[in-house]
């Protein structure tokens, strides 16, 4: 049984270990998402040559900008090498773009592998259980599951069941969405704080979450990612609101079991970003408020 998280992927070199990462002067900006992760997929699917691709909340933030739509960018993407998709929407009119957008795909080349849609409309807490009993995820097979919440959508029970899902090899990869700059005014907004936020964060450790501020809290949920659900690697990358930098709007921390795929999400980032980098190593911060 292999233990990389890419089944044709080597080790790291043991020499390699003290490596260094590059931070970058000039940060992401919101409408960069999307591309951030059509690009680390592109990067994924370079190595392993197949894959599944599970997201959460799959339908359009933004009916009217397709280009920011992560789900629509990774079906597109190339080469076609993603063998099945998994779509979770709740929203009846973003199922219907899904259906219409799954529908409107090319027939596949010779080389390419067939390729199977499924999309369940519904509550992604609810449907998550149903699909992995449905269609486990090999051992084997490279998954990645993007869990671009809106605030505070993703139970953690959910992320769990996730992370837990494969019985040997590497855990499923998780991109999870965590906000940053409006989440103290969503929680005021609600009535019972308590009882919704334990729902979401799964205990009483979100004061502590909240306690922190800009970059300690990505790397506050990246470590619960390590010591409570088992992954060798997590870090925080944060999301700016303007494309000079401002506001450090939200994270998507990236949790992995190989040690290469954290470099594969550093250099989508910078390709995303640009800007002149700096050294840091692997133990820093991938980045830090500007």
């Amino acid at each position: 049984m292999k233990e990389y998280l890419f089944d044709d992927m080597p080790p790291a070199n043991p020499q390699e270990a003290k490596r260094t990462f590059r931070q970058l002067e000039h940060h992401i900006w919101t409408e960069s998402k999307a591309n951030l992760i059509q690009h680390y997929l592109q990067g994924f699917v370079f190595v392993t040559k197949h894959g599944t691709y599970i997201d959460g909340f799959a339908g359009p933030q933004n009916p009217n900008k397709h280009k920011m739509w992560a789900a629509k960018l990774v079906v597109e993407n190339r080469p076609r090498w993603l063998r099945h998709f998994f779509f979770f929407e709740q929203n009846q009119s973003e199922v219907k773009t899904l259906e219409r957008m799954t529908a409107t795909q090319p027939k596949r080349a010779k080389k390419e592998p067939k390729r199977t849609f499924k999309i369940y409309p519904g509550d992604f807490n609810t449907k998550i259980h149903e699909m992995l009993s449905e269609f486990p995820v090999p051992d084997k097979e490279a998954a990645f599951c993007l869990l671009d919440q809106r605030t505070f959508e993703c139970k953690w029970s959910s992320v769990k069941a996730v992370a837990a899902h494969k019985r040997g090899g590497n855990k499923i990869e998780l991109f999870y969405f965590l906000a940053n700059s409006w989440m103290d005014r969503s929680i005021s907004g609600f009535n019972d704080p308590e009882k919704e936020m334990k729902k979401w964060w799964g205990d009483a450790t979100w004061k502590q979450l909240i306690e922190r501020r800009g970059i300690e809290r990505g790397l506050f949920l990246a470590e619960r990612f390590k010591k409570e659900l088992g992954y060798k690697y997590a870090y925080p990358f944060p999301i700016f609101g303007r494309k000079d930098g401002g506001k450090m709007m939200y994270f998507m921390v990236h949790a992995s079991d190989h040690p290469d795929a954290t470099p594969i999400m550093f250099r989508a980032y910078k390709k995303c970003v640009g800007g002149n980098p700096v050294r840091l190593t692997q133990t820093e911060l991938i980045a830090r408020p500007s």
